[in-house]
């Protein structure tokens, strides 16, 4: 019998209840602005993983 090294489904739930937590008593607009920061600095990661690639080749 193999013993589970790495659960996703609880590591999502866990991400999801983080995420909750930071939300909660938050305004409409400060939710926005929530993800907001967080879509650009996903996107700020994606640009400079990109040109580390463009660089390697």
């Amino acid at each position: 019998m193999r013993t589970k090294v790495f659960d996703c489904v609880k590591m999502k739930r866990r991400g999801a209840e983080i995420v909750r937590k930071q939300l909660e008593g938050k305004s409409l607009k400060q939710q926005l602005e929530y993800w907001k920061q967080g879509t650009d600095e996903l996107k700020e990661l994606q640009r400079k993983s990109r040109k580390r690639n463009k660089k390697r080749l």
